[in-house]
């Protein structure tokens, strides 16, 4: 027997018998085919194969089997008598089974039957269902092969019917949503009523037109945003909207939903034109509109309402506003083109909403020029250094000035105003470069002072320009003859000859920068003078401080390194002595300086003081120059001389008396003044003219003298003054006596004038008044008896002696009085004058003019 493992048939190896071997299961497997074989046991053993088929037969050992333990099903109770419910189905894996079905529990009141149909049980409604009664059956159904059987369970629910219609309460709805509200927001919910229960009363909702920004929830009526809404597009929906219920069949009601869209603020306005350009001439009046801008807002009402402001933007720093309603922009301030050419405001549109909606927009604003700004020079005066010599037609200088202004009113135009006369200089109308028309020369004219001005019709400004000229070594030192002139006061006073610096050279180089040498070329072998080679300073030499006069003539040469000069130093040493000093006077001579008089008036005031006094110019010593600094701004210079008179006798030195050089001279003040040139002040140097002294004491002037005064200098002469110092002393005079002077003695007591006069006592004095025929200081002489005498003739009469006794005096032709030839009495021609010698101020006389 061929089989394999699990083969449920075996053989007797001896009988052939085959035989059943493991449990066998048709519905498992029902054929089996296998092969058998007989085999002898000869040698060689033989065989033979047979093929065996085995065919299981059926037998009832299944029972039938429910495709599912539990079925449910759902009806109506108005269902018809006879509908099916639903079929249930058994299995049986037996061969040739016949499956009857039957509810074998659970029928209450026999409603249903079951009746096999093709190989199922088919359950029916055999009776009329109340769904008041019964709402639920429970059936247990029984499927059996005839010895086998096998239950389910059948769950039978009885439905109400769908008698009524879902019902809306309003066949129209309104409700409103603002257009702001987000997307899923719930609008309204909708619901209808249905009477029935269960499916019949659970609603559906639906809505019948498709509106994509709304949405239905099926189940709860609920109208939902699906899109953003926008007033401004649509402002109201109109939405058909059903209700139907589950029954069956299904019933449905329909009503209609108005959705109104409420405005909200949520548009800014919006400008025509995303910027906007005008422009205004700066010299227009405030409040001058410049131009309008417009907007508008989609929103409605307030929110749609537009009004214009600057407030948050830019309005030029305060130049300009809006009009709020019209958006006229117009000037506030007056506009300056020159500080603000272009201005870029802000505006806004705003709307009226809550909260506010604003919309910026970019104004520019270009302001015009007009000639409103005059040409402005960088400064009010210029310097231009130019260099003297420099070539005419050169180019020296370009002057400009600024027009803050553009265009044709920033064109300038330049001229000379002031300054160019004669016409040294050309200034170009257009481009403003200053030319040289004429040779320039420091030395002739070292600065030129010009007014430019610089013209935009018709506005002007002007400036002042100086043209300094650079001076160059084109010119030769100057260098005059001079003198020095040292008086040499020796005194008991150590240190008054003066060893300092006592001038310098007076030379001059009219060009500035130059740097001048000095040297004595010949004259100075002696080194009487000591000389500072590069700043020309002069010191005398300590040999010369003696006193002894001296005259030297040197050779002085002076060189700015390419260009020399030479000139003649005459150094004059005059001893001052006391007696020279004791018979000086000093003049007074108005509106003089110091070096206006010693060069050139020197010498011509020494010619005409020598010629007013007939003595020789070298006899007449002047020691002194002083400005008289008690005057105030009065010029007025103290000059101080003595002079020799000219009958000295050889060998002897004697000089003119103080008064007699000061009656002499201010006698003959205008032939002084015709010859000198210097007008001579009545005398002011006696301080005893002011009567400082108590009672009857006499003052006495005295005068010392300061050596110790620096050199004047002019530009010919170094002059060494010696400085009178004017004092006074208190002497009690004769006919006074006392301590203080302050009794009075009558000298007349004595009869100074014996008999032939009359004595009259005045103060410090008498005078005797002679009888007739008698003259003389105390009446001594007689006419008539006496013999001449020096000076017994007054007025210059001529005294002669008589043969038979006594004199008589010729007088000269006049008013003159006989018989000493007195006068009491004088005329005198217009323009006349009268002198007296000082006077005290407590005397008293009177004059009588007829």
């Amino acid at each position: 027997l061929e089989t394999g493992t699990g083969f449920p048939f075996a053989i007797n190896n001896s009988t052939g018998w085959i035989l059943v071997a493991s449990e066998l299961d048709r519905e498992v497997i029902d054929f089996y085919s296998f092969g058998v074989e007989a085999q002898d046991q000869g040698t060689p053993p033989k065989a033979s194969m047979a093929s065996v088929s085995v065919t299981i037969l059926d037998v009832n050992d299944n029972s039938p089997e429910f495709t599912q333990q539990e079925y449910g099903a759902r009806l109506n109770e108005d269902a018809a008598v006879g509908t099916s419910v639903l079929t249930v189905s058994a299995v049986d894996r037996d061969a040739n089974s016949i499956i009857t079905y039957q509810i074998s529990s659970g029928n209450t009141r026999n409603r249903f039957s079951i009746t096999s149909q093709s190989g199922g049980g088919l359950i029916s409604l055999a009776l009329p269902l109340d769904y008041k009664l019964e709402r639920q059956y429970l059936l247990t159904v029984a499927a059996s092969d005839g010895t086998r059987q096998d239950t389910a369970q059948v769950v039978v629910n009885v439905t109400d019917a769908n008698t009524h219609r879902p019902v809306f309460q309003s066949s129209h709805y309104t409700v409103n949503i603002n257009e702001d509200r987000p997307v899923g927001t719930t609008v309204v919910v909708i619901s209808a009523t249905d009477e029935d229960t269960g499916d019949n009363a659970r609603i559906t909702y639906l809505m019948e037109d498709s509106i994509p920004q709304f949405s239905i929830a099926a189940e709860t009526g609920a109208v939902t945003t699906q899109m953003e809404l926008d007033y401004e597009d649509q402002v109201s929906y109109t939405l058909a909207i059903t209700a139907q219920d589950n029954g069956i069949p299904q019933k449905s009601d329909t009503t209609y939903l108005e959705i109104l869209v409420s405005d909200v603020n949520d548009n800014a306005p919006q400008f025509l034109r995303h910027s906007y350009q005008g422009s205004i001439y700066e010299d227009v009046p405030t409040f001058t509109s410049v131009l309008q801008v417009s907007a508008t807002d989609r929103d409605s009402g307030l929110n749609g309402r537009v009004f214009y402001t600057f407030q948050g933007g830019d309005d030029g720093d305060g130049d300009f506003i809006i009009e709020s309603t019209s958006g006229i922009v117009r000037t506030l301030r007056r506009l300056d083109r020159e500080n603000v050419p272009l201005y870029s405001l802000r505006a806004f549109a705003v709307d009226k909403g809550v909260p506010a909606q604003r919309t910026p927009v970019e104004i520019q604003v270009t302001v015009l020029d007009v000639n409103d700004n005059p040409p402005v020079f960088e400064r009010d005066e210029f310097d231009i250094f130019v260099e003297e010599n420099s070539p005419v037609g050169l180019v020296v200088a370009q002057i400009t000035a600024t027009d803050p202004d553009e265009g044709t009113n920033a064109q300038i135009m330049y001229q000379i105003v002031e300054g160019n006369i004669p016409e040294v200089f050309q200034l170009d109308i257009f481009s403003g470069e200053l030319t040289a028309l004429a040779d320039l020369d420091y030395e002739a004219k070292a600065e030129y002072i010009m007014v430019v001005q610089a013209t935009s019709a018709p506005l002007v400004s002007r400036a002042t320009i100086h043209v300094r000229l650079r001076d160059t070594n084109d010119n030769s030192p100057q260098l005059k003859n001079f003198e020095i002139l040292f008086n040499n006061y020796i005194t008991n006073r150590s240190g008054s000859f003066p060893g300092g610096i006592i001038g310098r050279i007076p030379a001059h180089d009219p060009d500035v920068s130059d740097h001048l040498t000095y040297a004595f070329e010949q004259g100075n072998e002696l080194n009487l003078m000591l000389l500072d080679p590069h700043s020309g300073d002069l010191r005398l030499s300590p040999a010369l401080d003696n006193n002894r006069p001296l005259e030297a003539i040197m050779r002085v040469s002076v060189s700015d390194g390419v260009h020399s000069a030479t000139a003649q130093c005459t150094l004059r040493v005059t001893v001052i002595t006391d007696e020279m000093l004791s018979n000086s006077i000093t003049l007074r001579l108005a509106d003089m300086s110091q070096e206006l008089f010693l060069s050139p008036l020197l010498s011509r005031f020494l010619e005409g003081v020598a010629a007013v006094l007939a003595t020789p110019r070298h006899c007449v010593v002047l020691f002194n120059i002083q400005t008289d600094i008690d005057v105030g701004p009065a010029r007025i210079l103290n000059v101080s001389l003595s002079a020799l008179l000219p009958t000295a006798v050889p060998g002897t030195l004697r000089f003119f008396s103080s008064e007699e050089l000061q009656e002499r001279l201010y006698l003959n003040r205008s032939l002084l003044a015709a010859t000198t040139a210097q007008h001579v002040l009545p005398f002011d140097d006696n301080v005893c003219l002011r009567e400082p002294c108590e009672n009857y004491m006499r003052c006495v002037s005295v005068l010392q003298f300061d050596s110790s005064a620096p050199f004047l200098a002019s530009d010919t002469i170094l002059f060494r003054p010696i400085h009178p110092v004017t004092g006074l002393r208190c002497r009690c005079p004769p006919g006074f006596t006392g301590d203080y002077c302050e009794t009075e003695i009558d000298l007349c007591y004595s009869s100074p004038c014996g008999s032939n006069g009359r004595c009259r006592s005045h103060e410090g004095g008498y005078t005797c008044e002679c009888h007739k025929d008698f003259t003389g200081e105390h009446c001594e002489l007689s006419a008539r008896g006496g013999r001449c005498t020096p000076g017994v003739c007054r007025n210059g009469g001529t005294c002669l002696n008589l043969l038979v006794g006594g004199f008589q005096c010729q007088c000269p032709p006049g008013h003159y009085e006989k018989p000493f030839c007195t006068m009491s009495t004088r005329s005198f021609p217009p323009h006349s004058f009268l002198t007296f010698r000082g006077l005290r101020q407590r005397f008293h006389f009177t004059l009588g003019l007829t």
